[in-house]
């Protein structure tokens, strides 16, 4: 990520011997673990520093509190919390969509700190700042793809494409929302059928679909 892009500011220090790091690196996987455990309000730098086996000072040492350690975690992760980029031009344009919403939610799923997230965005408004940033980005990578896929007659001609993106990031981020684990393999195609049926018409998909079933 660009250094003007950064949320942390200025590291009190950045370990470069090897042992070092790796206790910087023990602190924001620990605070990563207390973070899903207990909540961002009700952990502490104190909590963090014990649970990774080191004095509290020596969080102080890496982090200047542990705002700027749970910014260092999302840094490299932001984009796990937002909609895949989309390509229109697969063959079976459903099933390569559902495949990649599988891969999304498995990995937010898997990072665990997504309640986390509403929690800080009320009252951090750098933060909040920083997602919708991040959230443009991929508007405009949908964007593009969509203008691809009208360029090549793929796509109804009549949709404000700018709209249309920012619906499927909507119902993307949305999508598995009060669904039960047993139900999220058949969510996938649903989801991805949805949109689909939104951008393609019915001959285009049917054509797509025919060609992967004749390959």
């Amino acid at each position: 990520m660009p250094d003007d892009e950064k949320l942390v500011g200025e590291y009190p220090f950045l370990p470069k011997q090897e042992r070092a790091q790796a206790k910087r690196n023990a602190l924001i996987e620990s605070g990563y673990a207390l973070f899903q455990e207990k909540g961002y309000e009700q952990t502490t730098a104190k909590e963090i520093a014990a649970h990774a086996g080191v004095a509290t000072g020596t969080f102080y040492r890496y982090f200047s509190d542990k705002r700027q350690l749970l910014m260092s975690l999302l840094e490299d992760k932001i984009e796990t919390f937002l909609p895949p980029e989309i390509s229109w031009f697969s063959n079976n344009p459903v099933a390569s969509l559902a495949s990649s919403l599988e891969i999304h939610y498995n990995r937010i799923h898997e990072f665990g700190l997504r309640h986390v997230l509403p929690e800080l965005l009320s009252k951090d408004s750098e933060l909040e700042a920083f997602l919708e940033t991040a959230r443009n980005r991929i508007h405009a990578r949908i964007l593009s793809g969509l203008k691809q896929a009208g360029e090549k007659g793929l796509i109804w001609d009549d949709l404000d494409l700018d709209t249309v993106a920012w619906a499927i990031m909507v119902i993307v981020e949305n999508g598995l929302d009060k669904t039960s684990q047993s139900e999220k393999k058949g969510r996938y195609q649903d989801i991805a059928k949805l949109i689909c049926r939104m951008v393609f018409p019915p001959s285009i998909l049917e054509q797509l679909s025919k060609n992967d079933v004749d390959k």
